[in-house]
């Protein structure tokens, strides 16, 4: 194994087989439906979350990881490990940093041998993804902490988020986005596409479309305009909507040119904010 380990969030869009592969440590996210708990990716799979979802009676709650199980990741690599590399939702969007921070502040006392650094991705879901699996891969090639830190923090500098969802209705009966709620009683069925632009922590609404398919034309167009003529690595991230999202990569394999771009569920703690329909690109560019 590395020297580094590399701890991540279940928001994270990343392949199993990536997180398999690289010996990602994944610290869950908690949520409720109904007053029952589950943890994000484990206690049930993001298919069985969409079935579940129109029946649910009460607003679904979410949890960041407590202190605690971000401690206990890093107790679990600390046999085979002299450092760990944390990387996290940006903290504008939740707790998990601090969260991350304060369970680090108890290693330092409790695991001094244990190096560790926290870094905020500055974005989210496949773009946060992005920068743990340049990490992990950094790591994995044997390189020190520093310079795997520095990798994530370059990464984050570059990853371009953009998504577009299906219904408003689960945004709008959450009441977390107030616009939501204006689009989802409106007469004309509207599917905005969403942006984060690198180290932003600021998902901004820059188009409105009228209908899925308008919407994936002007989420190309944001990536033709911004993804330059580089080698090109993304994810595409979906909440039950994996035929959307192979034909997505296809298109998006046809007009640039592609290293990676792999296909992932939208981890079902975030799914249960905005429901199923979601589709969305993470990407960044390199040379």
């Amino acid at each position: 194994m590395g020297r580094v380990a590399v701890v991540t969030d279940s928001s994270a869009c990343l392949p199993g087989e990536l997180v398999s592969e690289l010996d990602v440590h994944v610290v869950p996210l908690r949520f409720s439906i109904d007053g029952k708990s589950y943890l994000d990716g484990i206690d049930i799979t993001a298919t069985d979350l969409y079935r579940l979802l129109p029946r649910m009676r009460e607003v679904p709650t979410t949890s960041a990881p407590t202190p605690s199980y971000y401690y206990a990741a890093y107790q679990q690599v600390a046999a085979d490990h002299d450092s760990v590399a944390v990387v996290t939702l940006a903290r504008r969007f939740s707790g998990m940093y601090q969260s991350a921070l304060l369970a680090a502040a108890t290693a330092r006392e409790s695991l001094p041998a244990l190096r560790v650094e926290v870094l905020d991705s500055g974005t989210a879901a496949g773009a946060e993804g992005l920068v743990a699996l340049n990490a992990a891969r950094r790591a994995a090639a044997g390189a020190a902490l520093d310079d795997v830190i520095s990798t994530a923090r370059e990464v984050s500098g570059r990853v371009v988020l953009v998504a577009t969802l299906d219904t408003l209705y689960y945004l709008a009966r959450g009441g977390r986005v107030p616009m939501a709620v204006h689009w989802a009683n409106s007469v004309v069925r509207v599917n905005p596409v969403f942006r984060i632009l690198p180290m932003s922590a600021d998902a901004r609404t820059v188009r409105v479309a009228r209908g899925r398919q308008s919407a994936v034309r002007q989420m190309l167009e944001l990536v033709r305009q911004q993804a330059g003529s580089g080698e090109w690595h993304g994810v595409v991230f979906h909440s039950d909507s994996l035929d959307d999202a192979e034909e997505l990569r296809c298109q998006v394999v046809s007009m640039t040119w592609v290293v990676e771009l792999y296909v992932c569920d939208f981890t079902p703690a975030m799914g249960i904010h905005t429901g199923p329909g979601v589709l969305g690109l993470a990407y960044y560019t390199t040379g």
